[in-house]
């Protein structure tokens, strides 16, 4: 308040009062000033808005082995037995072959300390039954031969014969022929000659003569018919003599026959029974080596999952626990169904373990701390409990310039989060995506194959 104002407010002059007032009223600065904040900010917020901002997929998992090879395993006794001995104790380094336990045998059929040497006297036996039908079959063999050698003997004379009764047929067949043209002439003389008779030309005594002639020719006839009858009889005896022979040989063929097949059934049996006790001698020798329980890779022994001494264990019963010893560490990780198409092969990933202190950035990778890089390796073709699709993402190699490799401590089973590292948009875009409940963009088409690479 200024003199002259005090002066006239003591005095009472309001009115004049009111218009000193009306001058000296300050010039409020605050609108104006909060307006110009206000437009500050907003261009500080239409900036934001436009800067880039890396779109990413989070996940949680668990740390795993890129391999199966290398994730934790069950060490299993092939046999049953009992607990004898143990050789190794939890927490325990051994190596490929090292003895892990030590069991007894519990079978009854593998008891007798002296089963393979049993084994190896049926063995020679049956060798020596082998043995015996293989020269029964050689024996056989041989007379099969010397049967056919002689059959080919028999029938050649059986066909010689044969042969000789058909030439004896068409011989007197030919002279059956011949005496019947020398009867036709005969008695076509003698008619001639009755009729000369009747004219006197011949005598009765020639007469005579040409019957007796006729006579004889018509018992050569006769004759030769007997003849031929007796050449055709002895062709069908020397046939029905050959396919005799044919019969016979037929006959003691079968029979030899035979007695080879039999031979090959117990040579074969005896083959049979020989290959089974040679596989119950390699079982029983390999069952002896399984004793043995060994460490099927170098790793250490996590945990015994059986205890004590003299406790009976089944076949195939899981016995302790084995980590392998330099596995190839991985992230399991899992992403929704809707995320899973924008994900690509070797996708880059930056992962944050439990236990290692980090600050992670969504939109702006590059300035988180503690956090490690990571690609995708593989892409479940199925869906997990839940309907979550698992990734499987490995270290990057080689590590990027600022990065630091993935510690060696880690341990397979312990707490991962991650984030898939999409394209870049701007700030603006991902907050309208947010708000809509879209999916990210995709910066390229994924490929066919989506497996491990």
């Amino acid at each position: 308040m200024t003199s002259e104002t005090k002066n006239y407010f003591e005095e009472g002059k309001w009115e004049e009062l009111g218009v000193i007032s009306s001058r000296e009223i300050l010039e409020t600065r605050g609108p104006r000033l909060l307006g110009r904040v206000m437009l500050l900010l907003l261009v500080i917020f239409i900036i934001i808005l436009f800067l880039p901002w890396r779109q990413t997929i989070p996940g949680r998992g668990r740390v795993t082995a890129l391999r199966p090879e290398d994730r934790p395993q069950t060490v299993q006794n092939q046999i049953g037995g009992r607990i004898e001995h143990w050789a190794v104790r939890e927490g325990q380094k051994v190596k490929k072959g090292d003895t892990i336990l030590i069991i007894s045998e519990t079978s009854q059929s593998y008891f007798d300390p002296e089963l393979p040497v049993r084994l190896q006297e049926q063995l020679a036996a049956k060798v020596g039954s082998e043995d015996a039908a293989s020269q029964k079959m050689q024996a056989t063999s041989a007379q099969i031969r010397a049967m056919t050698k002689g059959l080919y003997i028999k029938l050649n004379s059986a066909r010689n014969k044969v042969r000789q009764a058909e030439n004896y047929v068409d011989i007197d067949s030919a002279d059956l022929v011949a005496v019947q043209k020398f009867y036709e002439i005969s008695k076509s003389r003698l008619a001639r000659y009755e009729a000369g008779y009747t004219n006197g030309l011949f005598s009765l005594t020639d007469i005579e003569s040409r019957r007796l002639k006729l006579q004889e020719d018509n018992a050569k006839v006769i004759s030769q018919q007997n003849k031929l009858n007796n050449s055709v009889q002895s062709l069908l005896n020397a046939r029905i003599e050959l396919d005799n022979i044919q019969a016979e040989y037929q006959q003691s063929l079968a029979k030899a026959q035979s007695d080879m097949s039999s031979a090959l059934s117990s040579k074969v049996g005896a083959q049979g029974e020989i290959s089974k006790l040679r596989n119950e001698i390699s079982n029983t020798n390999i069952r002896r080596g399984l004793y043995v329980v060994r460490a099927p890779q170098t790793g250490f022994v996590v945990k015994t999952l059986k205890a004590g001494i003299g406790e009976n264990i089944k076949e195939g019963e899981s016995i302790a626990t084995l980590q392998p010893e330099t596995p190839q560490v991985a992230a399991e990780i899992y992403v929704d169904a809707m995320d899973v198409p924008l994900i690509l092969n070797n996708s880059e990933v930056r992962i944050q373990f439990e236990g290692w202190p980090s600050v992670q950035f969504s939109g702006w990778p590059s300035v988180a701390v503690g956090t490690f890089s990571g690609k995708v390796s593989v892409i479940d073709l199925v869906s997990s409990q839940g309907g979550k699709y698992r990734l499987l993402v490995r270290p990057t190699n080689p590590v990027p310039a600022n990065d630091q490799p993935w510690p060696l401590q880690l341990r397979q089973g312990s707490g991962v989060y991650g984030r898939v590292i999409l394209r870049s948009v701007p700030l603006w875009y991902e907050i309208w995506r947010q708000l809509n409940g879209f999916p990210p963009s995709l910066e390229a088409e994924p490929d066919v194959q989506v497996g491990a690479k």
